[in-house]
């Protein structure tokens, strides 16, 4: 009887700091590996640096697309680029001309 008398009695010393420890425990790894945890937080980071390259890359095509389509414009139209747009719209081609097609990349 002495015996589970004493078990009983450590075991209320140690039943707080078994319950500090796992609380701890589950904060920390809710912190970690959480919806808004440090995982979280560096996939998001991760993805805003791909989404920023992705931007720049799409402005700079945008802004050639803007020079071009400036160069065509009514008020100061460009020969060259009228020329050009008009070959390649119609498919056609002088006689004495050689057509060189860019190599285009695959994906």
């Amino acid at each position: 009887m002495r015996v589970v008398d004493e078990i009983r009695r450590r075991s209320k010393l140690i039943i707080g700091p078994i319950f500090g420890i796992s609380l701890v425990c589950y904060f920390t790894y809710h912190l970690i590996q959480g919806d808004r945890g440090l995982m979280a937080y560096m996939n998001l980071t991760r993805q805003i640096s791909d989404a920023k390259a992705t931007l720049e890359q799409v402005d700079r095509q945008r802004l050639t697309l803007d020079r071009r389509v400036a160069l065509l414009r009514p008020e100061h139209i460009d020969p060259d680029m009228l020329d050009e747009r008009a070959r390649s719209t119609l498919n056609l081609i002088g006689p004495n001309e050689v057509v060189i097609f860019p190599r285009t990349q695959a994906r």
